[in-house]
């Protein structure tokens, strides 16, 4: 019992890893449509360097939770047969064409058709990466695990971290497009996200094996939730509040929004990991 954090590798590579991908989304959809203004469209490439760094981060992270980095490439023994190995696959796709294409953006070798269609296609590849991901977990042994709340949350944290890391970037890039409409896509994502926490929570007293309750597997589910969803308001309040009084939020005040929010999907995600159990004899409920 506990709230998950001894899976910390995971943790900083699922939230880390979902963040990017709705980062690149926002971002890439703001270089095409600046598809007539190549200096602004340099200037979001340049500060897209900082998705690659934190997926490159999440990787390092994940290696650590396989014990050693060499064993690494054996998780990607068993492409199309093993959950594990496609999530490894994908996600390794995702982070070799995002990368590839900023590398070639950033020198002015991409031919623009092709750069498009590439972008596009990174964008796909960073969906299929985060629900390759869910279906690591849907284990029908794992009762917590196998149930719509795990793919849910996995890309609420897309939207609720996606759209504000998307936002910092184009704000040091000076980007003077409109944000607010992927305000509300993040706000819509938090009350999903609080919806989602009270049933669950709720959910999880039908759930017992024969020697465990779920209910008692993170005793504090109900004050790591608050302050998880503490976090978030606070977190896209950073974000929202400029946008109501009609200013343009500055980039620092979008960065440490945007860690709040991390560190809240943080604390949700420790509780996910911390309701792991298996159905030993019998599974109630």
């Amino acid at each position: 019992m506990g709230n998950g954090w001894h899976e910390w590798p995971l943790v900083l590579f699922t939230v880390l890893g979902q963040c990017v991908v709705g980062g690149t989304i926002v971002t890439g959809g703001a270089w095409l449509a600046c598809g007539r203004n190549s200096e602004q469209q340099q200037r979001i490439v340049r500060a897209m360097f900082f998705l690659w760094v934190l997926m490159g981060a999440g990787f390092i992270a994940s290696m650590m939770h396989l014990g050693s980095p060499l064993r690494a490439f054996n998780s990607l023994n068993r492409i199309g047969e093993s959950a594990l190995s496609d999530e490894i696959a994908s996600g390794s796709l995702f982070f070799a064409l995002g990368g590839f294409w900023w590398l070639l953006t950033v020198l002015g070798k991409m031919p623009a058709a092709l750069g498009k269609l590439w972008l596009v296609v990174t964008m796909l590849a960073g969906l299929v990466f985060v629900q390759a991901m869910t279906l690591v977990y849907q284990i029908d042994t794992v009762p917590t695990w196998y149930t719509g709340y795990t793919t849910l949350g996995f890309f609420m944290t897309v939207l609720l971290g996606g759209p504000l890391l998307g936002a910092t970037l184009l704000s040091a890039a000076r980007y003077r497009g409109k944000t607010s409409r992927l305000a509300l896509v993040s706000v819509l994502a938090l009350l999903v996200s609080i919806g989602a926490a009270l049933m669950q929570g709720v959910s999880l007293a039908a759930i017992a094996s024969s020697v465990q309750q779920a209910s008692t597997l993170v005793p504090d589910y109900g004050m790591l939730q608050i302050w998880r969803m503490a976090l978030l308001v606070l977190g896209l309040a950073c974000w929202i509040v400029p946008l109501v009084r009609r200013s343009q939020p500055q980039t620092a005040v979008l960065a440490t929004g945007f860690v709040l929010v991390v560190v809240a999907e943080m604390i949700g995600r420790g509780v996910f990991y911390g309701l792991h159990m298996t159905v030993g004899m019998a599974v109630a409920g």
